[in-house]
């Protein structure tokens, strides 16, 4: 190729190369199951500092759990309902 000629043509990909392209993938979630036991051990964390300072033991502990959990599973269906709603569309234009 250093002759200065242009590289040959290359072959189209075959239909099962694009399988995975275009769709969504799990390495646009990987930090989902992260970011929701981190949320979950946060409000486990300020449950037992309430129940310590106000001597509410058990239920700032309780309640911090349940907290956290609910935002997690909101945190993470938002962003699965953005990403469908993204590859959605990405597949309604062809893309």
């Amino acid at each position: 190729m250093q002759d200065g000629s242009p590289p040959p043509p290359r072959k189209p990909a075959a239909p099962e190369a694009d399988v995975g392209q275009g769709g969504l993938s799990g390495a646009e979630f990987a930090g989902v199951g992260v970011q929701f036991a981190a949320s979950i051990l946060l409000f486990l964390w300020v449950g037992q500092w309430l129940d310590k300072r106000f001597g509410t033991a058990p239920w700032g502990l309780i309640i911090g759990v349940f907290t956290g959990a609910g935002g997690a599973f909101y945190a993470m269906y938002r962003k699965l309902m953005a990403a469908q709603r993204a590859d959605d569309a990405r597949r309604r234009s062809g893309r």
